[in-house]
């Protein structure tokens, strides 16, 4: 599992000096800590991954947020932290397979019009649980008209 892993990095970041890296590790920590207490049991690493995910989530809208903001700097940090955590996912989906899985899902599911983006959105997901998902929700409501 990533969290005795995590220990060992945290001890590495400390030794380095490394600030940022540091504190998002800790936080990641902290968050696996969290969710062991309200699972009430050791995490499975697909659950560490849901952590992970919701952790980068996170820092996305943050930066989103920052931006509209003006406050540069702040987002520019949120980035930092961003790039450390996608350090353990696995590689995203590129568009093209994401768009084919998208396709798929509404041949299947004979979906036409956005009411059925839901139903559409929920098959891509069972076939990949690591996209966000308003990134499927974009590509579906290309895809279908009104």
């Amino acid at each position: 599992m990533l969290a005795g892993k995590l220990q060992q990095m945290i001890g590495d970041a400390l030794k380095a000096h490394d600030e940022v890296r540091l504190s998002t590790l800790r936080l990641l920590s902290s968050a696996f800590n969290y969710e062991k207490i309200a699972k009430q049991h050791e995490l499975t690493e697909e659950e560490e991954l849901v952590v992970i995910r919701k952790e980068a989530k996170q820092r996305r809208d943050s930066i989103e947020a920052y931006r509209k903001a003006g406050a540069e700097d702040r987002a520019q940090k949120e980035e930092a932290e961003l790039k450390i955590l996608q350090e353990f996912l696995p590689p995203e989906m590129d568009m093209a397979t994401l768009t084919k899985l998208v396709m798929d899902a509404i041949t299947q599911s004979k979906a036409t019009t956005r009411a059925d983006m839901g139903r559409v959105i929920g098959m891509v997901k069972a076939k990949a649980p690591s996209v966000d998902g308003s990134q499927i929700a974009q590509i579906v409501s290309s895809k279908l008209n009104g």
